[in-house]
């Protein structure tokens, strides 16, 4: 579904009320918050798509309103760094994913880092080499163990034994934004660590949450809230009724699972700290989260939201079948999926993606075999299919058919040159020992590139690469490494069946 002209989100009255949440929360507590942001700090990906017109780095716009005020903490967990895990809409491991939130903070939004913090280190190799590395660039790095009696024994989680063991993180700003590559990252630990040293030094400092999912004022089982429980279905995240806020305040609230279960803890350690009542009387009063007052069109957010869910099944598919998660982990999406009425085909490439691959076995289009289909729906609404070939991916096929069809360019005019081909497949052959030559998209995407001197079109058609961003794609089976690379630099949003395009088990 298009949204067109009409707006679903609206990001400047977000901001307004955003901000005023956050300013109000810091003079609550002595001009000193620390603030846990959940969820990713820029490229928030999944948020502008379950809310159209959601911009991905409104929350560094939100800083940047405010950076006269904040220190930023960076955490991320040793044993991620050791087991190499993957932000998945990058394809690159945590740890560089931190690498690169410090160059974009710097670049783009000229904050930067106060320190990172290494969070449940037990002197994995992996994580001192990680260490190293941010401290001979002059980055402050502390290494913070596990925490003793957590979670059972407050008074040695609250003491010189517990929090007490991690160094104090030195912070100059009113507001300490402690943030990570992904969940798990030990941000809540390195909060309350904080806060302990904090009263220790008698600053009578708080701690709030900046999570944007769930949305705490929609249904339980508003789609928005569902697709936010089928993106953490990994880990096992469900959506519930804040039992403390409905006690405290007759108001229903949407929380998840996880903040409701550990919020008597919580409020147990915010207690011991600073030797009074509990700020706080729900895990809801932790947040500070008004992003459900930016919806303006319901109809197109749920739609939206619907959509993400089956792409979160058809992703989740994929993952089952290279063996990153469980079966549980995939019916529990589908069973998300079955709750709102919907179906993997509702996805409006999947049909013609699907269809593209019968065309090409029944023309005899593919190679080894194997027909591999894809669809992409373009932003005027349009669908542009494409299939494999011995000269190309259908990755490829379809990324140029669709640039051609924006520039207005006849299906006939080649954008490669033929000797560019000739040369390309030679190398294959003889360099990289491959009996292939059909281009993957990486490789079709530099061969466009230089092919622009001897093409005119071609370079009308490059310059439509740019409005791929964003678009629907779909995809018959699992894409290869190369067709993988190219699509995440257009920066499509890309589904594919469990299906893998080869026998073969190593694909590179």
């Amino acid at each position: 579904m298009k949204a067109g002209n009409r707006i679903a989100f609206d990001v400047e009255k977000y901001l307004e009320e955003q901000t005023r949440e956050i300013l109000e929360r810091i003079e609550r507590f002595d001009n000193k918050l620390y603030l846990e942001f959940g969820g990713k700090l820029i490229f928030d990906y999944h948020a502008s798509r379950v809310l159209p017109n959601f911009d991905p780095n409104v929350k560094m716009r939100l800083l940047q309103k405010i950076k006269d005020k904040i220190d930023v903490i960076l955490c991320i967990h040793a044993g991620d760094i050791d087991r190499r895990k993957v932000r998945a809409d990058f394809g690159i491991t945590y740890d560089i994913d931190v690498l690169k939130l410090i160059d974009d903070l710097r670049r783009d939004w000229g904050l930067e880092i106060t320190a990172v913090v290494i969070t449940r280190y037990e002197d994995q190799c992996s994580a001192q080499l990680f260490k190293n590395k941010l401290e001979r660039r002059k980055i402050r790095v502390y290494t913070h163990h596990a925490t003793r009696g957590y979670p059972t024994d407050v008074d040695l989680i609250v003491s010189k034994e517990g929090y007490g063991r991690n160094t104090y993180i030195e912070t100059t700003q009113p507001l300490v934004v402690v943030t990570g590559p992904g969940p798990g990252s030990g941000k809540l630990g390195t909060c309350l660590s904080q806060l302990y040293h904090e009263y220790e030094r008698g600053v009578r400092a708080g701690y709030a949450k900046f999570e944007t999912f769930p949305i705490w004022n929609l249904p339980l089982k508003h789609p928005v809230n569902v697709a936010y429980e089928a993106a953490t279905a990994d880990l096992k995240d469900v959506n519930v009724i804040d039992p403390f806020h409905l006690e405290a305040y007759g108001e229903t609230a949407t929380n998840y699972n996880r903040d409701v279960e550990a919020f008597p803890l919580l409020k147990r350690i915010f207690e011991k700290i600073t030797g009074a009542q509990s700020f706080y009387r729900s895990p809801t009063d932790m947040g500070v989260n008004r992003v459900g007052f930016g919806i303006v069109d319901e109809e197109l957010v749920r739609e939206a939201a619907k959509q993400e869910v089956i792409r979160r099944v058809l992703r989740y598919r994929c993952e089952y079948m290279m063996g990153l998660v469980d079966r549980e982990t995939v019916e529990r999406v589908e069973l998300l999926m079955n709750e709102l009425g919907i179906q993997v085909e509702d996805r409006r490439v999947v049909p013609p993606a699907r269809e593209a691959a019968k065309q090409a076995e029944r023309k005899k289009k593919g190679h080894n075999g194997v027909y591999c289909g894809t669809a992409i729906e373009l932003h005027d609404g349009a669908i542009i299919t494409g299939s494999n070939s011995p000269l190309m991916h259908a990755a490829t096929s379809v990324v140029l058919n669709a640039i051609k069809y924006l520039a207005d360019i006849p299906d006939k005019i080649h954008l490669i040159s033929p000797h560019i081909l000739e040369a390309i497949g030679e190398m294959k052959r003889n360099v990289k020992d491959d009996k292939s030559i059909s281009l993957d998209l990486e490789e079709a995407l530099i061969a466009v590139g230089a092919s622009t001197p001897l093409n005119s079109a071609t370079k009308l058609a490059i310059e439509q690469l740019k409005n791929l961003k964003g678009c629907d794609m779909h995809m018959t089976h699992i894409p290869t490494p190369g067709d993988e690379a190219g699509l995440r630099t257009l920066g499509v949003n890309l589904t594919s069946d469990a299906l893998f395009s080869t026998e073969s088990l190593y694909v590179m």
